[in-house]
């Protein structure tokens, strides 16, 4: 057991830290919207590459959010009927989130398999997205930060497997803690 503690305070400390990266992603993409903003309304000079940097951004957020959400237990899902269930069957409700546990831990370890070639293929190739002359970046960071970020998200969901978490909110913690 203190191996797969380890394990969980290592998974934790990255969650943690992708999590901060994905805050500070927000940050730049509210500044490059700001900035094309004003320049182009106060300068007429929109910023070449708003909406690359826009799309980029958003996966790199969601990717580099994810699994810290897992980890705290708010992914957005419908719960209500194992919640519903947990009051009559607490043991059937607990199986029952197990089950999508494991589910989604092969879900992640799909998307990890997946993308691990694309991510190869990229750096090998250098392919970029954009427009060229305007602005481009190269996809192999998307690639690599989803792999990374499912990798993650497949561990946090067998631990949770493993260690028998319940995932699932009860009743009294579906208020939301702030």
């Amino acid at each position: 057991m203190d191996f797969l503690q380890k394990v969980s305070q290592t998974a934790t400390i990255i969650a943690v830290a992708a999590n901060a990266l994905g805050t500070l992603v927000v940050l730049a993409l509210v500044a490059v919207v700001n900035y094309d903003a004003i320049a182009r309304g106060a300068l007429n000079r929109p910023f070449m590459g708003a909406v690359e940097v826009v799309q980029f951004s958003m996966v790199l957020i969601v990717f580099l959010q994810l699994p810290d959400v897992i980890r705290v237990n708010r992914l957005t899902r419908s719960d209500g009927f194992l919640i519903l269930i947990g009051k009559r069957w607490p043991v059937l409700s607990r199986v029952l989130g197990q089950i999508l546990n494991v589910i989604a831990c092969v879900f992640m370890l799909l998307v990890a398999v997946a993308i691990w070639p694309e991510f190869l293929d990229m750096l090998e190739t250098r392919d970029y997205f954009g427009i060229p002359g305007v602005f481009t970046a190269p996809w192999w960071p998307i690639k690599l930060v989803v792999f990374l970020s499912a990798s993650l998200c497949c561990l946090l969901f067998a631990l949770k497997v493993l260690a028998g978490q319940d995932t699932f909110p009860t009743p009294a913690d579906s208020h939301i803690v702030d």
